[in-house]
């Protein structure tokens, strides 16, 4: 072999090297901010099982203490609280508007549902470090199989929810979360914010039955926090009319800004429907939404109101 054949070979090779070391970065740094879109999420898995970690160790170790029930529940609520509210604050810099909405008695809490509602966790977390009370929720009957939800739901109140049920708890004087548009509206819903309930009444019930207040909630840029695939959206709602399961898979994490609203209490009138009283909620989370929400959202922007927010309109 001719020392120019040596020399083109060798120059080659690190050519070569070169290019695979240099295609292999530019894969990485192009890869990198889709693969962490899919594992963001799972930081919000981690926070619930240490949630269910410390409730479980705080039940167990208490009770030996020989604390009551009350004592060993209120001091892990309260560390719960504290991991959940410094989360929501770095990650998301989360605020609350309209507190002095909520009555010192029982009241019903109706929410728009992001595709994962961490604006109600972080709700949940504020309002029990600032006002000492403990915001009751209803989730969905699948979320009661997974593994460790059991000592969550004790420890958190957290239950299935019939309307006898929700009528005792806020008929005793305390505060409870729900939103008729579950499952579906998180998984299906848009950046346009569709309020997207069907026929679901059950909340009014409750609210005319026990006499209670309605409190709307919207959380400012909760579904640029997490969003759903697009693609094949059709396959996704067969499987969940069908399964009644989240199957869509779920992107995001991003650090936007998420304020969220309470709007002022709705008195049920004795002569409403549930119908009726159904539509009154959802125009006023409607008007919450139109009053607080960049319509369509848009998750740069939303991680921008991070530094400066847009100006209310009136």
């Amino acid at each position: 072999m001719t020392t120019l054949a040596v020399g083109i070979r060798i120059i080659r090779d690190i050519l070569v090297e070169y290019i695979d070391i240099d295609y292999s970065l530019w894969l990485t740094w192009l890869l990198t901010p889709l693969i962490l879109s899919f594992l963001l999420p799972l930081v919000i898995i981690l926070l619930f099982y240490t949630t269910a970690m410390i409730l479980y160790i705080y039940k167990h170790r208490e009770k030996l203490r020989g604390l009551s029930e009350l004592d060993f529940w209120n001091r892990a609520r309260k560390t719960v609280a504290l991991l959940w509210d410094a989360h929501g604050w770095v990650w998301y810099g989360y605020e609350i508007e309209g507190l002095e909405n909520l009555p010192d008695g029982g009241a019903l809490i109706v929410y728009y549902h992001g595709t994962l509602p961490v604006d109600l966790y972080y709700f949940i977390a504020r309002v029990y470090l600032m006002k000492n009370r403990l915001v009751q929720t209803v989730a969905d009957r699948f979320l009661f199989n997974v593994p460790g939800w059991n000592i969550i739901s004790e420890g958190i109140k957290v239950i299935p929810g019939t309307v006898n049920t929700c009528c005792q708890i806020v008929e005793s004087g305390n505060l409870l979360a729900v939103s008729p548009g579950g499952v579906y509206e998180a998984l299906f819903g848009d950046q346009s914010y569709p309020i997207m309930w069907k026929s679901r009444v059950g909340f009014a019930k409750v609210a005319l039955q026990a006499k209670v207040p309605i409190i709307p909630m919207f959380t400012e840029n909760v579904r640029e926090a997490f969003r759903t695939m697009a693609p094949m959206k059709s396959l996704w709602l067969k499987l969940y009319n069908w399964t009644r399961l989240p199957f869509m898979p779920i992107y995001g994490g991003f650090p936007v800004k998420l304020v969220t609203h309470l709007g002022s209490p709705l008195l049920p009138s004795p002569t409403s429907t549930p119908q009726q009283l159904q539509k009154e909620c959802a125009e006023a989370i409607n008007a919450l939404i139109e009053k607080h929400q960049r319509l369509p959202g848009c998750i740069m922007l939303a991680v921008a109101d991070r530094f400066y927010r847009k100006p209310k309109r009136d």
